[in-house]
């Protein structure tokens, strides 16, 4: 387990951070596959441990001196563990990883070979950086760009089906030094959010020499699992992750009995091994659950790092596909594979270390006396509110607009919810000063043999796109799918932001000599009065709140496109630009990556739609067409077929209107129109649907939403 890890685990421990702990009987071979600082305390000469470890832990520059020993230790402890290669680990605009590997391999001086691994070869890579999304950044012919050692996220141990493989986790830049990929924005957004943080805490007396602030998280996933006969058997899940056809089954989550439900024997035995495999990784997964649809579940893990966390997350996406498939399942992480059931969010639970070591969204047993939490709730209020456009952006995708809005998901209008306490304390605070804080209290069950249970200070609102849990925050609008650093890169971004106007406004009142209880006092209050516009405690789902939401202000970015030009927005570049976490040139990036990435899965889509309406589907109506033809034909006079010719002629209109469908679809693609595509798609859908309902199950070639929702047991 590294340092960095287990400072974090110890804080939130301290605090009540996490939901668990790392005490509570893991698993001895716990971290066997990381290579870790406790495994480089045991390797590495004291000068060199001494080193990585003040990088890992102040996050230093590393000594660039200690690398080649670093680099041998590495290759023997990797080759001990059956590695023949090594890769650097990085992930581009994709969304997804990457890897190249080398083998150990290289010459000696005698015309044979050796094993060798060089500290430049730990150091940098040196992949194509013109086949990789760089919305324009690099051109065609410009193909240099570099991967660089994270050292702050431990090298790990990759299992092949006859080897292993090192892989060390990199940043990926390009020939003149742009982010070409996620990690190096949220690296700085995280070294923007430690300078504000500490520069807070110097102005609250809290000593911050050699120390920094962190961010911690836990992103809890939902995906579904049916089995691979059934997913082989569907182009549409093969080639985009979800089904574009597919008639809603009798049975489905209606009865709210598969959510916690009994865990099937065959899906225990993947997630039994999924923890194992995780375990051995470093990686802390914790909670296992069945959720609301049939088919669909969640793991979560306890909270880390926010740099370990994300790395750590990518590769849970990868093991968990991998098992699945060993298994003869498939795990489709899309945000909704199946319509008309739960789609699936990868909720991120966000929290701030500060350079004390203590979680700064702890609010103790007297929040209304906890400043230091006041002042950081305010400036994520604040943040939040004036960023909200941002933050939505962070979360815009053609798959993740098919659930934001959902009855599993949060809208797209971005709001907080704080909970009765939190709430009567900013009130509190926008009259003068918070006084008061309201207690949970106990939960009487009316059994005298049950024990009674504290009651939480709030309830919790599974209907907010950024709801306070507790001792964190909680981003409920992310994909399942996609890669949380965007989101946690923008939140850092803009609370940083919000903790500088605030020191801002502190420094100069204390260089005026003003009172600093007092300042805070204003600037906390002025907060509320201008953003509490953000706070909301009810039902996000209902029509009201879109009425309500729009009273206030509240941007309602509701699908993709609408959400991208956001990006372009004054506000939105100068405080990316401010805290170093992109340039004006790499923000235009994002916005031409993610609208060509909208428009490619939206044609795709409909390429796919439309291959199968003509090759599968409408060709098994015209074979159910032709069957019922012949039958009424054979029968002729000597039996009533009024109810056959019924059925033939109903047949018969589907057929023609998804043909016609199918043509307004395919003009759609031609003329590359989105937003016709899209809808052509939904039309189309409706007349395959109806016909699944009436062609025989023999003649329907796609396996049905009962079999792939109710069968993968």
């Amino acid at each position: 387990m590294s340092q960095a890890r287990e400072e974090v685990i110890q804080a939130c421990e301290q605090e009540s951070c996490c939901n668990g702990s790392f005490s509570e009987h893991l698993p001895e071979h716990f971290g066997e596959n990381v290579f870790s600082l406790k495994v480089m305390k045991e390797v590495l000469s004291p000068k060199a441990y001494v080193s990585i470890e003040k990088t890992i832990k102040e996050g230093g520059k590393l000594d660039a001196s200690i690398a080649d020993e670093v680099a041998e230790a590495m290759k023997k402890w990797a080759i001990a563990k059956g590695a023949t290669h090594f890769t650097h680990w990085f992930q581009p605009m994709t969304g997804t990883t990457a890897e190249k590997h080398d083998s150990f391999i290289a010459w000696d001086n005698a015309g044979g070979i050796t094993l060798s691994f060089s500290g430049k070869e730990l150091i940098q890579g040196e992949p194509d950086a013109s086949s990789f999304p760089s919305g324009g950044l690099r051109a065609t012919f410009e193909a240099r760009g570099y991967t660089g050692w994270d050292p702050t996220s431990p090298a790990f141990i990759k299992e092949g089906p006859e080897a292993t493989t090192l892989c060390i986790p990199t940043f990926y830049i390009g020939y003149h030094g742009e982010a070409l990929d996620k990690k190096t924005p949220l690296l700085r957004s995280m070294a923007a959010l430690s300078k504000q943080v500490c520069r807070l805490a110097n102005l609250f007396g809290i000593d911050t020499k050699g120390k920094r602030s962190y961010c911690t998280i836990g992103p809890e996933q939902e995906y579904f699992l049916i089995d691979k006969a059934h997913f082989n058997a569907r182009l549409d899940l093969i080639e985009t992750g979800r089904t574009l056809f597919g008639r809603k089954p009798a049975k489905h989550q209606q009865q709210e009995d598969h959510y916690f439900g009994a865990i099937k024997p065959r899906i225990m035995g993947f997630m039994e091994e999924l923890d194992r495999t995780l375990w051995g990784l470093g990686i802390p997964a914790k909670t296992r659950h069945n959720e609301v649809s049939p088919a669909q579940y969640e793991i979560a893990p306890i909270y880390e790092e926010l740099n370990i966390g994300v790395d750590h997350h990518m590769t849970l996406m990868e093991v968990m596909r991998q098992i699945a498939d060993k298994r003869g399942l498939a795990c489709l992480l899309h945000e909704k594979p199946f319509a008309g059931v739960n789609g699936s969010g990868k909720h991120n639970n966000w929290s701030i270390v500060g350079p004390d070591g203590k979680n700064w969204l702890y609010p103790g047993k007297t929040p209304h006396d906890n400043a230091k939490f006041l002042a950081t709730l305010c400036a994520i209020i604040k943040g939040v509110d004036t960023y909200a456009d941002l933050l939505r952006v962070s979360v815009a995708s053609a798959a993740n607009d098919h659930r934001l809005g959902a009855n599993e998901a949060p809208p797209a209008i971005v709001s907080i919810f704080l909970g009765e306490q939190l709430t009567d304390i900013i009130e509190q605070i926008e009259k003068g000063g918070a006084k008061t804080s309201k207690e949970g209290g106990i939960l009487h069950v009316g059994v005298d043999s049950l024990p009674q249970l504290a009651k939480d200070t709030t309830d919790r609102n599974r209907s907010s796109t950024f709801a306070f849990t507790g001792n964190k925050f909680e981003f409920r609008a992310v994909g399942s799918s996609m890669n949380p650093s965007a989101a946690n890169m923008v939140l850092n971004t803009i609370v940083a932001e919000a903790i500088s106007d605030m020191c801002d406004q502190l420094e100069a009142d204390k260089q005026a000599g003003k009172d600093f209880n007092a300042s805070l006092q204003k600037i906390l209050q002025d907060i509320i009065k201008k953003h509490k516009k953000v706070v909301y405690n009810g039902d996000n789902y209902v029509p009201q709140w879109q009425v309500e939401a729009k009273k206030r202000g509240l941007p309602n970015l509701k699908n993709t496109p609408e959400a991208l030009e956001a990006i372009k927005a004054k506000k939105n570049i100068q405080v990316l630009v401010k805290h170093g976490v992109l340039t004006e040139t790499e923000i235009a990036s994002r916005y031409e990556i993610n609208k060509h990435a909208y428009n490619t899965v939206l044609v795709l889509e409909g390429d796919c739609a439309a291959t199968m309406a003509r090759t599968q589907l409408i060709p098994a109506g015209i074979e159910y067409q032709k069957q019922l033809a012949d039958t009424i034909k054979s029968v002729g006079t000597a039996g009533k077929t009024t109810g056959q010719k019924k059925l033939l002629k109903e047949v018969s209109s589907l057929i023609e209107q998804s043909l016609s469908d199918c043509d307004a679809l395919e003009a759609a693609l031609a003329k590359h129109d989105a937003a016709k595509i899209f809808s052509g798609m939904a039309k189309l859908r409706v007349s395959i649907d109806e016909m699944e309902g009436l062609v025989p199950s023999y003649l329907w070639p796609l396996p049905s939403y009962a079999e792939m929702l109710l069968m993968n047991a």
